[in-house]
């Protein structure tokens, strides 16, 4: 077991806003690891999705952090406050938009336990990169 990697993972219930009159419950695992401090990684189980294939969508702790404050993101995952005690996450993808409602005090208590592994402001990523331009270059 390598001690020196720690993952969090956490079950997220969330609703598929279908239509104004409409929600439709979505399996999904919000997951932390501290080989990637600055990623959050939202998991979709094969029945969950279009094509009957597991997803991830991977985007900035930051990200989620800033979209519990107030709308944030310009890019394929925007997040926003929604009220007092929901989050909305809308994703894009080549297939089209998905508009997924969270419960916000479940979306906090997963940032805090991501923040119990590695603390904002501390994540150190400069051994990941340099295994990776290695991997990427070899020894050239």
């Amino acid at each position: 077991m390598d001690l020196a990697h720690v993952t969090v993972e956490q079950p997220a219930r969330a609703q598929l806003v279908a239509s104004q009159e409409q929600e439709l419950p979505v399996p999904a695992v919000l997951r932390y690891s501290s080989r990637d401090p600055l990623a959050v990684h939202l998991d979709f189980p094969p029945e969950a999705c279009l094509e009957g294939e597991a997803v991830t969508w991977t985007f900035g702790r930051a990200l989620l952090e800033e979209g519990l404050r107030g709308p944030a993101g310009d890019g394929d995952v925007q997040i926003w406050p929604c009220g007092r005690t929901r989050t909305v996450m809308e994703l894009h993808s080549p297939l089209g938009l998905a508009l997924l409602r969270f419960d916000t005090a479940a979306l906090r208590r997963f940032l805090l336990r991501s923040h119990a592994v590695v603390p904002a402001g501390r994540e150190d990523v400069g051994a990941e990169l340099e295994r990776g331009l290695d991997a990427l270059l070899g020894n050239v």
